[in-house]
C-alpha cells in the first residue's frame, strides 16, 4: 500500500473518531479494515489517541469557561431582578404594564421551613440503603486480605498505556 493511501485511510479514521454521530460499530469496522502491520496501525492509533486527548482537554477548558460565563449571566440576571423588585416595593408599585412587558410581585408557592428537625416524627424521614465505602474497604483488604477473603478481594486488571 502506498503512503498516501495509508495516510488517507488514517485521516478518514481520525475524522470518524472525532464525529459524535458515527456509530461505534462503523468505527470498529473501519479500524479493522485498515491495511498494514500491527506496528503501523498502533502508531497511527496512538497518533489519533493523542490528538483526541488534546481535543478533549480543549473541550474541558471551553466547558469550564462557558460554565463560568453562564454563572456570571445567572448572577447578573438575579441581581437585576432583585434590584427591580426592591425598587417596585420601595415606591409601592407592585403591579404595572408597559408596551412590552407586564410586571408584578406575587407570592410564591409555600415552602417548608424546618423549625426544629429533632422533633420531626420518624415517618417523615426516607429510609436509605447503606452505601458501601469502597475506599475504606479497599484499604482494609490491602492491609489484611485474609480477613476480608469471604466477601472481598483484590482484582488486577490490565489496560493499554501509550508513552
Amino acid at each position: 500500500m502506498k503512503l498516501y493511501e495509508l495516510t488517507g485511510q488514517y485521516l478518514a479514521l481520525q475524522e470518524m473518531a472525532e464525529d459524535e454521530t458515527v456509530d461505534s460499530k462503523v468505527l470498529r469496522d473501519t479500524m479493522e479494515g485498515l491495511d498494514g502491520e500491527i506496528e503501523e496501525k498502533a502508531d497511527a492509533y496512538a497518533s489519533i489517541i493523542f490528538l483526541l486527548d488534546g481535543n478533549i482537554e480543549i473541550l474541558d477548558k471551553e466547558i469550564q469557561r462557558l460554565e463560568k460565563k453562564k454563572k456570571a449571566m445567572e448572577n447578573n440576571q438575579n441581581f437585576m431582578k432583585r434590584n427591580l423588585e426592591a425598587s417596585m416595593i420601595a415606591i409601592g408599585k407592585k403591579k404595572f404594564k408597559t408596551d412590552k412587558f407586564s410586571f408584578g410581585i406575587q407570592k410564591n408557592a409555600p415552602s417548608l421551613e424546618i423549625v426544629d428537625a429533632s422533633k420531626i416524627p420518624a415517618e417523615y424521614f426516607v429510609k436509605q440503603e447503606p452505601k458501601l465505602d469502597r475506599k475504606r474497604l479497599l484499604a482494609d483488604v490491602k492491609a489484611n486480605p485474609k480477613k476480608a477473603a469471604k466477601y472481598a478481594g483484590l482484582k488486577q486488571t490490565e489496560s493499554l498505556r501509550i508513552w
